[in-house]
């Protein structure tokens, strides 16, 4: 949080700026939720006690991990325009990783409602899978501005 607060600082004190000062902010504000999730996700699985992590969890887990690891790519390549083929490469894997977390989302959803008998545990799974899932929504939206940053300054 206090780095999008000092980027936002920053941002309005420059009077050039290496990006479009809108593109800068969505990204910067679509990264921090990407952390709050992440961090969300861990307060959920400490709130709620849980002690055993499904399959399915570890799954999305792993689909977050590496939507996260692209976007972080992606955007440290941003520095130069020279980068673009690979940028677009990293986001266009990021979609498709969120396609995969989707599907995953889905088969996990309907393995749950089909087969948990404990409320209580349903509820649990279903929310730290909702968590999950989302993480890789917004590793998408960062993936599509950073892709049209991309292809407007090439």
């Amino acid at each position: 949080d206090e780095i999008v607060r000092e980027t936002m600082l920053q941002l309005h004190k420059s009077f050039i700026t290496p990006l479009e000062r809108e593109e800068i902010h969505q990204l910067i504000t679509y990264l921090d939720e990407i952390l709050d999730l992440i961090q969300d996700v861990a307060h959920t699985v400490s709130l709620y006690n849980v002690s055993y992590i499904t399959p399915e969890a570890i799954s999305l887990s792993k689909l977050c991990l590496a939507c996260s690891e692209r976007v972080r790519a992606a955007v440290a390549l941003l520095a130069s325009m020279d980068n673009g083929p690979q940028i677009l490469m990293l986001c266009h894997e990021v979609d498709q990783l969120e396609s995969q977390a989707d599907r995953e989302m889905r088969r996990a959803m309907s393995a749950l409602f089909r087969e948990q008998p404990d409320v209580r545990e349903l509820i649990k799974e279903k929310a730290i899978y909702e968590l999950l899932e989302t993480i890789t929504d917004y590793c998408e939206d960062v993936a599509d501005i950073i892709e049209g940053i991309v292809l407007e300054n090439s």
